[in-house]
């Protein structure tokens, strides 16, 4: 696997970001958009292609994708905010759920 075998595309209708492999729907995250905010709910990727990961790509994608669109993260989703707090950097961009959010 190269990343030219991986694309990530934005679904605004089906609200998930899309995760395809060699043109095929391998993963996905799910996500509830407003203005200047968005809200990560859940992740998929196909057990088949587990441990390659493929996660990782999707979560650092989706959240540098939030932040040039200069929304702010909330992360309800198990997997990405358990990346998140693997990946500093990014806590300027977060307001975690059950803490007071950033308007």
């Amino acid at each position: 696997m190269t990343d030219d075998d991986v694309e990530i595309i934005r679904d605004d209708e089906t609200t998930r970001y899309r995760l395809l492999l060699g043109g095929g729907q391998v993963g996905f995250a799910k996500f509830r958009a407003s203005p200047g905010r968005i809200i990560f709910t859940h992740t998929v990727i196909d057990p088949a292609f587990e441990g390659r990961g493929l996660g990782s790509i999707l979560a650092r994608y989706v959240v540098e994708d939030a932040i040039r669109r200069e929304e702010r993260i909330v992360p309800r989703c198990p997997f990405i905010a358990a990346w998140l707090r693997r990946h500093p950097g990014y806590e300027d961009w977060i307001d975690w759920p059950g803490q007071r959010e950033t308007a």
